[in-house]
């Protein structure tokens, strides 16, 4: 695996280029920051009437119509929600510049076909490893995130260094860049946001927190073991990886914890975690979010609704209230 980092990163083919940034959200507000504390003529497009236009410009960043930004740039970046991504290209395509790139921080839209550039540009990908608070926070400590890369189309055998300036432009070249494609990327990000960080791992705390209370012991308690401590945890792997997290743990915690944890973590979620990739490579989901957004995402309101019902979150509002 190579590793590039900024002194391997020519910024030239950035260097009196526009940048515009369409979709103003996590990732899309941190990279157009980064790109404007790094020297980068940027430009975020906004559509006629957007409230969001106050909250930029207050940043400091220039705005424009997504015609007029799409118009006059040399490499566009969608950072709008993934599911927006088709309807939004459709709006754009004949706005761009013959011969400009088209870049992205998440592979969906490209993989799954919701996006099909026109063969004369540039397709890039620069996707940050974590959330945009992190990517301008690390930034303005003079750090980076570390991200992958990858080029879809080359039509003017410059995409591979366009995406490579683009992502020691965000940041991301002082921690390193790792080569990939659009197929991998998406595949391996959907994969763990459904069956490993972002949907099993929340899951996993509210069925421990769960049973404790069922099994008599104190909400407040329950909270503790079971969410509370995911943060020392997350910690400990952060800085040693998961064999030193398990060194550094107490004997009774590391005895614990091999005593249960395969117990918990069987063939069959390895089995249910290959469905998962199976499906994700189907297209699957990519078909259930482009439908979720087509009926005004009813699944994801009433899951957000009965999440904050629960018990949990009446404790989580509790303990944290009295901090």
């Amino acid at each position: 695996m190579e590793m590039l980092r900024d002194a391997d990163i020519d910024s030239a083919p950035l260097e009196s280029k526009r940048v515009a940034i369409l979709g103003y959200g996590n990732q899309g507000r941190a990279q157009a920051l980064n790109l404007r504390d790094s020297g980068i003529d940027v430009v975020v497009g906004l559509r006629g009437g957007s409230g969001t236009a106050v909250e930029v410009e207050a940043a400091g960043l220039r705005t424009a119509l997504v015609e007029d930004a799409v118009s006059s740039a040399d490499l566009v970046v969608m950072l709008a929600p993934d599911e927006t991504h088709s309807a939004l290209y459709r709006e754009i395509e004949t706005k761009l510049r013959y011969g400009a790139a088209l870049g992205f921080s998440h592979g969906l839209s490209v993989r799954f076909g919701l996006v099909k550039p026109r063969p004369d540009l540039d397709v890039i990908l620069v996707a940050p490893k974590g959330p945009g608070t992190a990517l301008r926070s690390l930034y303005l400590q003079g750090k980076g995130m570390i991200a992958v890369w990858a080029v879809e189309q080359d039509a003017t055998g410059c995409a591979k260094s366009v995406a490579l300036a683009y992502g020691r432009a965000i940041g991301c070249g002082r921690a390193g860049l790792i080569a990939s494609t659009f197929a991998e990327e998406a595949e391996a990000d959907l994969f763990n946001e459904q069956a490993v960080v972002w949907g099993a791992v929340p899951e996993l705390l509210i069925a421990g927190f769960e049973t404790l209370v069922a099994g008599g012991v104190s909400p407040e308690l329950a909270y503790l073991e079971c969410v509370g401590e995911l943060k020392l945890i997350a910690e400990l792997i952060e800085e040693r990886g998961i064999a030193g997290m398990r060194e550094a743990i107490s004997n009774t915690a590391e005895l614990g914890a091999l005593l249960g944890g395969r117990r918990i973590i069987d063939d069959g979620v390895r089995e249910r975690m290959a469905e998962v990739l199976a499906e994700v490579r189907a297209g699957n989901f990519a078909e259930q979010l482009t439908n979720e957004e087509l009926s005004g995402y009813p699944r994801l309101r009433n899951a957000r609704e009965f999440g904050r019902r629960q018990l949990l979150e009446q404790v989580f509002e509790q303990l944290h209230s009295r901090s």
